[in-house]
């Protein structure tokens, strides 16, 4: 069946409109990238890198972020497969509480989990493995937002995947943990990759809840975000521009990584 004349102009008036705010948005983001690389010469990057103190907060956000993205991936699988695939009463209240982390400020959550442990739970926590101002504080407070983000992209992940071969594996005799574990999981990998770099990168730039709850002590909690509020709090802009674009490569090297390994998986 042809398609009028009028019908084909609306269609590609659609796409035009489309294209042009995609293009808007998209040189806003890459202007801002732009002018910050620009800003700055080539040798304050390598004066930034020739700091301690810098080099310090890049080894601690590389490992804290990995750290965290593990831990949110390993609740954000059962979580997500229990929203996509239970049904039992108080569902909507579960999939509700569970994005408190996403639509609080991060100072808030910085600032609850000072106040957790201050109680006697908490001190007593505390007393075995300290959270406060040291760097399990930093993985925590990454992990709280982290694992809510992986969370969403594992259920979705779940929600798009057919339950029919699991149930096949039900009816072959197979446990529901093991149908999960052969069947379910492989074909969740991508999902499991996308969550495991979603949760790395917020946590790589989280900053409100590590300053409240972790602090920022040069060479002990201080990480790449907590830097460049360091450096502009002194005034140094140029460090702070440098450390930026540090934290906008490693951010770009570990997604793209991510991104390759899942689209081979």
């Amino acid at each position: 069946m042809a398609v009028p004349r009028e019908a084909k102009r609306r269609v590609s008036g659609l796409w035009i409109a489309l294209a042009l705010v995609t293009a808007a948005y998209l040189t806003l983001v890459l202007g801002m990238l732009i002018a910050t690389a620009a800003h700055s010469p080539p040798g304050s990057l390598l004066h930034a890198l020739s700091s301690r103190e810098i080099r310090f907060a890049i080894q601690l956000s590389l490992l804290t972020s990995t750290l965290s993205a593990l831990l949110s991936l390993a609740v954000a699988v059962p979580i997500g497969y229990l929203l996509a695939r239970g049904r039992f009463r108080g569902k909507p209240l579960l999939d509700a509480a569970l994005d408190i982390p996403i639509v609080l400020p991060p100072m808030v959550v910085g600032l609850c989990l000072l106040i957790l442990f201050q109680t006697p739970l908490g001190r007593l926590v505390e007393r075995a493995v300290p959270f406060t101002y040291t760097v399990y504080g930093i993985v925590l407070a990454q992990f709280v937002i982290a694992a809510a983000f992986a969370i969403r992209t594992m259920r979705a992940t779940f929600d798009h995947l057919s339950a029919r071969p699991e149930d096949v594996a039900l009816t072959l005799g197979a446990s529901r943990a093991r149908a999960l574990w052969s069947v379910t999981l492989p074909a969740a990998s991508r999902g499991m990759l996308a969550a495991a770099g979603v949760a790395w990168a917020r946590s790589f730039g989280e900053f409100g809840p590590i300053l409240v709850f972790a602090g920022a002590t040069r060479l002990r909690t201080e990480v790449l975000p907590t830097t460049v509020w360091l450096e502009l709090s002194v005034g140094n802009l140029e460090a702070a521009v440098a450390v930026s674009l540090v934290m906008v490569i490693a951010a770009m090297l570990v997604l793209t990584t991510i991104r390759a390994a899942g689209e081979r998986a």
